[in-house]
């Protein structure tokens, strides 16, 4: 990080601590439904994305990748598909920076909240439900396996 950056983080991790001290001491009610909600948005959504570039990626480009690099090293599917594993993730930044460019916000929640287990618990569903819709969007390139097949078969 640049020093610019590192100072805002700074303050913003001093600012986050104080709110969080000035919570220790009172009662906060735990996250409403609404809060919730977007909890589940805010972490589903760029998991979509990372699930369909994965599975889009992993079936595109999986056979050749096998074919080709991996006849050349000498690896196995799953070292394969370990190396485009790491490619997509490679992509998750950006596709969190596309959701947050959409408006996608982070929740305001107090420091005492986002450490509660309904808080926890909405964000892991919102991941796991949003890489499996994600997952089952990548699989668009198997809609063109099919045709491939029965031109070969006709040949």
């Amino acid at each position: 990080l640049h020093s610019t950056e590192r100072s805002c983080l700074l303050r913003e991790l001093h600012r986050f601590e104080s709110i969080a001290i000035a919570q220790e001491k009172l009662e906060v009610a735990p996250p409403s439904p609404g809060q919730l909600r977007h909890v589940f948005f805010h972490n589903a959504l760029p998991f979509v994305g990372f699930g369909f570039l994965d599975n889009a990626i992993m079936i595109a480009a999986g056979t050749q990748i096998e074919l080709s690099i991996g006849v050349v090293l000498g690896i196995s599917t799953m070292a394969g598909n370990l190396l485009l594993f790491s490619c997509s993730s490679s992509l998750a930044g950006y596709v969190e920076a596309l959701a947050s460019r959409l408006g996608l916000s982070i929740p305001d929640l107090t420091p005492k909240q986002a450490d509660m287990w309904q808080t926890r618990l909405s964000a892991h569903l919102g991941k796991a439900i949003g890489v499996t819709i994600g997952c089952i969007l990548g699989m668009f390139p198997l809609l063109f396996f099919g045709e491939e097949e029965e031109k070969l078969e006709e040949k």
